[in-house]
């Protein structure tokens, strides 16, 4: 009997201590968000140029829109040209890509033929486009995405006020109002939310180690300078996180604009099944992560919604006091609910939150399952299938 009263114990002592360890780190998170200012335009006169690269493998569904997005850039055409790099597609996107350069001839447009010499599809196109650049600044986006007329804009102030070498912005959802979500898109938003408050959470701690290559910028000089993605080429995703970590432990300068105007925005995804796929895809990668503090909060956040699932059976089989259980549950449940609802916020998304307490609820099996996904299995991207 004083066996098993220590047994348990010990395991209520492992709960509270790593219970203690996610506080801190989603009060830090927290605090980290604040800390970054909200950015607003001053409307200055365009200084830098850029290269925008966009990777494109199987998009026609989605490059209408995209082009439209380029279309209605309210910046001078003299300082920025877009290059569509073709990931052997199989579908009509190059035929798209072709007809928008047709379209705008007032616009720079070049299309190139992906130059594969890595594990990695992406990494290779943008390391093809950025060898193809004319100008000094790379700024990135995905096929699936739509960006605002003043992106640019935001990335030159956001150059001259901080001199950042590495931006990277806000992204949100496309939103339908014409079709009804499903509701597990509703959870991707949810779980979206909780990791663009980290991002920019960690840059407001001055640890930034998540960005997203949908909308971010770095300067051509740096990434060449520091060899790029040679360290990581083995790693088929990560052309963001990488970087960004590489550029933080060498010391530059990156910046997070905090500015809803700034965001780009994305499409859900189609099934339950291609999400699991795409976090999977994501979680792949944090075994390579070169920031401890990424490490940390990786192993704290999986530790945590763990502990939750194996807690909960050995409450259910009376094994722990079922009270701590819920005290545990609460504690969490009101500290993730005010980190990401001050990113709902942010993104005018605060109706996002009905949907919170089924999430809060769910998320805990979701990650766990994703994460054991990622290292005991490989993941699909674009029609390939990668090793993890």
């Amino acid at each position: 009997m004083a066996a098993s009263n220590l047994s348990v114990m010990l395991l209520l002592i492992f709960l509270g201590l790593t219970t203690a360890a996610y506080m801190g780190l989603i009060i830090a998170f927290i605090f980290g968000f604040k800390r970054v200012p909200e950015f607003g335009l001053k409307g200055r006169t365009s200084n830098n140029t850029f290269s925008i690269i966009i990777p494109f493998r199987n998009e026609e569904k989605n490059l209408s829109a995209l082009f439209k997005s380029l279309s209605h850039l309210n910046y001078p055409t003299s300082k920025f040209e877009i290059l569509l790099v073709n990931d052997e597609s199989e579908d009509d996107s190059k035929f798209l890509a072709e007809n928008f350069k047709m379209d705008f001839p007032e616009f720079k447009i070049i299309i190139l033929e992906n130059d594969r010499r890595s594990n990695s599809p992406k990494k290779d196109a943008i390391q093809t486009a950025i060898e193809k650049s004319q100008f000094d600044y790379i700024a990135t986006t995905d096929a699936d995405c739509v960006v605002p007329a003043k992106w640019l804009q935001f990335f030159d102030e956001c150059i001259e006020q901080t001199q950042a070498k590495l931006i990277a912005g806000p992204v949100g959802f496309i939103q339908d109002q014409g079709n009804k979500k499903a509701y597990f898109q509703n959870f991707e938003e949810m779980d979206f939310m909780s990791l663009q408050a980290s991002t920019i959470g960690a840059f407001g701690l001055e640890k930034a180690f998540m960005c997203n290559a949908a909308n971010m910028c770095y300067e051509k000089k740096v990434f060449i300078e520091e060899s790029g993605f040679e360290r990581n080429s083995e790693v088929a995703s990560g052309d963001d996180v990488f970087l960004l970590q590489e550029l933080r432990k060498k010391g530059f300068e990156v910046s997070f604009i905090k500015s809803e105007k700034a965001a780009v925005f994305t499409n859900y995804q189609d099934s339950l099944k291609e999400l699991i796929n795409q976090r999977t895809r994501w979680a792949a990668k944090t075994s390579s992560y070169k920031s401890n503090f990424a490490k940390f909060t990786g192993v704290i956040v999986f530790m945590m919604n763990l502990c939750l699932i194996v807690f909960t059976g050995l409450a259910l089989f009376r094994i722990i006091p079922s009270q701590f259980l819920l005290i545990v549950f609460l504690i969490k449940f009101n500290a993730d609910f005010i980190l990401i609802y001050r990113a709902a916020k942010f993104m005018n998304r605060e109706n996002l939150m009905r949907y919170y307490l089924w999430s809060s609820i769910m998320y805990p099996f979701f990650s766990v399952y994703v994460a054991i996904l990622s290292l005991l299995k490989g993941y699909e991207w674009k029609g390939r299938k990668f090793k993890t």
